[in-house]
């Protein structure tokens, strides 16, 4: 494939949940998944720009899961940019990925310019939390980034900054979303869109006008249960996906792709 250079392309994957010896999670492997991940990206989308995971790149945040991680990693044919969630450990996250970028207060955040504009990948791991935290010294950071550039932005996060209307997955979101918007607030006009993770389904809408979007995980998804439960959320095993964005000066569009789906195709 031939890159098209009027146009942005890259793929959202979220929520890798790698263990130690290509073991389980609920039943289910990770690495598998990971790798047909990788499989179907360097086959179908090698001419993307670019790869970003949006955090839970591991399930314990251990070594040897990492190591697992790395080494499907390297298979992937283009670059890739990788932010850390509430189940990766940080320290053992840099051992891994010393080349991983860092701000300026050491947290894993960094930036890539494009043609239609400026990605910002942010830090909202918490050490000991499930809960999202984005901290005066991340935010400093942010404010600092926002006021030296005058152009459109994507930012990169893997806790949502709002609600997405399960009860139980809300309460581990971003709890500093009123400070962060407040640092969004006046460049709202040039946020064109907020890519997250954490959530592990597929959510499309906006939060104060921002447009946004989640994409399914890698190993296992929240189940659509909008009520709170005594026994905790539930999940299933609906099928994993990666997301595949577009785009230009005029728009940006992010296609789910179902990767493992084996269902016949056929011409309309």
């Amino acid at each position: 494939m031939i890159k098209n250079p009027d146009m942005l392309k890259f793929i959202h994957l979220t929520d890798c949940h790698i263990v130690k010896d290509g073991g389980a999670v609920y039943g289910q492997q990770p690495a598998g998944r990971l790798r047909a991940a990788i499989d179907s990206i360097n086959s179908e989308h090698h001419d993307a720009d670019f790869v970003v995971i949006t955090g839970d790149l591991t399930h314990h945040g251990d070594d040897a899961a990492y190591e697992i991680f790395a080494r499907e990693l390297r298979r992937l044919s283009i670059p890739s940019h990788l932010l850390v969630g509430n189940h990766d450990d940080v320290r053992t996250f840099r051992f891994h990925f010393p080349e991983a970028q860092r701000c300026d207060c050491g947290f894993i955040q960094g930036s890539k310019r494009t043609p239609f504009g400026l990605c910002l990948f942010l830090d909202t791991s918490q050490r000991g939390s499930d809960v999202g935290r984005y901290c005066e010294e991340r935010q400093g950071w942010l404010k600092g980034v926002l006021s030296e550039t005058s152009g459109p932005v994507m930012l990169f996060m893997h806790h949502p900054p709002f609600a997405i209307g399960l009860p139980d997955m809300d309460e581990s979101r971003l709890e500093d979303a009123e400070a962060f918007w407040q640092i969004l607030r006046p460049h709202r006009h040039r946020v064109r869109h907020i890519f997250v993770g954490h959530a592990h389904r597929m959510v499309y809408g906006n939060w104060r006008g921002l447009p946004v979007s989640c994409m399914r995980g890698l190993n296992h998804q929240v189940a659509l249960e909008m009520t709170s439960s005594p026994k905790g959320q539930y999940g299933n095993f609906e099928a994993p996906a990666y997301g595949v964005v577009l785009a230009n000066e005029e728009q940006i569009m992010v296609h789910m792709h179902d990767f493992m789906d084996r269902s016949d195709r056929f011409i309309f």
